[in-house]
């Protein structure tokens, strides 16, 4: 007995307007709400306005904190590392599904360790050491609304943070 894949093609209109490199390859891809297209591919998220004239929105993964799945409102919120949020309201499309879990495997792929931290100003400091969309691993500081990471006493705390992170990892200091 065959199995066939319901999953939709992404239109060849919205494939042309990806900049992929040579080594990446879209994962999955869904129709949002509007006529755009939200994009995974192994190094990035691709946001394709259905205006053929827009700029294709493309962010590395390293570039995302996290996302959060509103099913009922088919609604996946991407949480940037720059505190900003962005509402991508998924079109009802069983593609949509693809799309969520994918997105949740590759920025999870991109973070090799975790370390949280509470500063000495009472906030929390989240410390990651992630890949870019190269391999390439650094360390990320995000810190919650409280934190300030130019005060001298956090930056210490957080230094000491992504030294034991990148300890923990092989890397040294």
């Amino acid at each position: 007995m065959a199995l066939f894949s319901r999953r939709r093609r992404l239109p060849d209109a919205v494939r042309r307007r990806l900049d992929l490199l040579p080594d990446d390859a879209v994962l999955a891809a869904a129709p949002l709400d509007g006529g755009r297209w939200a994009v995974v591919s192994r190094r990035a998220l691709h946001l394709v306005d259905a205006d053929p004239d827009a700029p294709v929105a493309r962010a590395p993964w390293s570039d995302v904190d996290r996302g959060t799945l509103d099913a009922e409102a088919r609604t996946l919120t991407v949480h940037w590392v720059s505190g900003a949020r962005t509402d991508l309201p998924l079109a009802d499309d069983p593609a949509a599904r693809d799309v969520a879990q994918t997105f949740r495997e590759r920025v999870q792929q991109s973070v090799v360790h975790v370390e949280h931290v509470t500063v000495p100003t009472g906030g929390r400091v989240r410390v990651a050491l992630r890949r870019d969309e190269d391999g390439d691993l650094f360390t990320q500081a995000i810190g919650d609304a409280r934190v300030d990471l130019r005060d001298p006493a956090t930056a210490r705390a957080v230094a000491a943070a992504e030294a034991r992170v990148r300890d923990e990892v092989g890397l040294g200091s």
